[in-house]
């Protein structure tokens, strides 16, 4: 059974904009069965630009139900049904964040006709609503509307169905690519279907049970049908004693990313390779030399180091340290001489092809040459400083996240009822889940999300 659904709002962003329209049409693969079709009060002000494009107005919604009061009836008849929607990532969006609001979660399999009106009917000029009511001649008196456009997009997916590979595309497209053949035994694409689309961490295990692979996404259900469906070798390779899965919901991004690094350091699951490294034993430091020239070097982390030099990057490999500290000073036309990469007594080699401006032979004036390493430094430095808490999307309506800093050093993050305004710094470091080692790698991570201005707050503390 598919139920098609359309949705009129108050604006683009399901997170912060509301349903004023929702219709639904109930096909059973051959006919329509069942329809419904309401306004919906938003509890907010409709934008003039959005009633120019619908007709729809505050004056007609003001005693219309709200979404609470018709939430058990769309549950009941889209149940066991296909989702299907033109742009199925905008109706499904709305509808999902309604019912979060409720505190349930409103999971269907999707079916996306632009997407499969491509496959079927390739090669036209645009495949919008209304080009594609106009090009097949589907009559519908009101675009916009949502018992309209729902309507009209039943014509084009009955015409869709009666296309000779309509129905292999349609499975293909709710499958997302996935054979449940070729899938291992124990996965099936009904558990596929019912992991959430929400942030989060995954898990693959073997058939021991042991964690074999560790990944973070945005949408884990969106992920994980993308690893079943990858038919390359790399993801040959990856899918390759893979027994099971698991995953934990985070909400935000940033503990996703956290928890991801954390785990497969704990872990050490030995798909993941780039982040397993616990210890970061090189360091590129800094430092002045007699002459007043900020001088970079690289070096082993020993406590004598990090006591009488300035940490400005950590590293796990050497080569890798070398090859950063190589290119920050080719970037910012900076000595190798004064860097420690050429080991001359005088003038560096580079000062020779005049790719140096003469510091190792007291041309340059320090002051001049200084700001340039500083520059280069603040532009590779990823420790942290202050204390503050990072506050971001929880897993549920009414949660928040929230990571701690404390003094420069990543403490944890926690989950925090939204309503709860009794935010003590104390109380809230208690309870920041931390693991039992430190991840080299949550600096980097916080820096990242901090300078990219993806956190939703910081709330600084003393």
């Amino acid at each position: 059974m598919y139920a098609i659904i359309d949705v009129e709002t108050t604006g683009g962003t399901a997170r912060w904009e509301r349903i004023t329209e929702i219709a639904i049409v109930l096909h059973d693969g051959e006919k329509v069965v069942d329809t419904f079709s309401t306004l919906l009060n938003p509890d907010r002000s409709i934008p003039w630009n959005i009633t120019q494009l619908t007709g729809i107005t505050d004056e007609m919604v003001s005693e219309a139900p709200h979404f609470y009061e018709v939430a058990r009836q769309i549950v009941e008849m889209t149940e066991d049904c296909i989702f299907v929607a033109h742009n199925v990532n905008f109706d499904y969006s709305f509808v999902r964040e309604e019912f979060a609001r409720l505190g349930y979660d409103y999971t269907r399999k999707q079916l996306c006709t632009v997407r499969l009106a491509r496959k079927v009917f390739p090669g036209l000029s645009s495949y919008s609503l209304s080009n594609l009511k106009k090009h097949f001649g589907i009559k519908a008196e009101k675009s916009h509307r949502a018992l309209d456009d729902t309507l009209a997009t039943t014509k084009l997916f009955e015409l869709i169905l009666a296309e000779q590979d309509g129905t292999g595309s349609l499975r293909q497209l709710v499958n997302q690519g996935v054979k449940e053949a070729k899938l291992p035994e124990g996965i099936t694409l009904e558990r596929l279907h019912a992991i959430p689309e929400s942030c989060g961490v995954y898990y693959f295990h073997n058939k021991a049970g042991k964690v074999i692979y560790v990944g973070k996404s945005l949408n884990i259900k969106k992920r994980l049908f993308e690893h079943f469906a990858d038919k390359t070798k790399k993801g040959e390779r990856l899918r390759a004693g893979v027994a099971d899965f698991s995953w934990e919901e985070t909400g935000s991004e940033l503990v996703a990313l956290l928890l991801e690094s954390s785990e497969i350091k704990r872990l050490q699951p030995p798909i993941n390779r780039a982040q397993r490294t616990r210890n970061f034993s090189t360091a590129i430091y800094s430092y002045v030399d007699q002459n007043g020239y900020k001088c970079l070097a690289i070096g082993k982390r020993t406590a004598k180091n990090e006591k009488t030099l300035n940490t400005v990057a950590v590293y796990a490999k050497l080569d890798v340290a070398k090859s950063h500290l190589q290119s920050m000073v080719r970037q910012w036309e900076l000595c190798f001489r004064l860097s420690n990469l050429d080991a001359s007594d005088k003038a560096c080699f580079h000062y020779s092809i005049k790719k140096c401006y003469g510091a190792c032979v007291g041309e340059e004036p320090p002051e001049e040459y200084n700001e340039r390493v500083e520059m280069a430094i603040a532009q590779i430095d990823k420790r942290l400083s202050g204390s503050y808490f990072i506050i971001d999307k929880g897993r549920k309506e009414g949660e928040i996240s929230v990571v701690g800093v404390l003094n420069g050093k990543y403490q944890g993050f926690t989950f925090w009822d939204e309503q709860n305004n009794q935010f003590q710094p104390d109380e809230i470091l208690d309870m920041l889940d931390l693991p039992d080692f430190e991840d080299p790698d949550a600096p980097r991570i916080i820096h990242y999300f901090v300078e990219s201005k993806k956190a939703r707050k910081l709330v600084p503390f003393e």
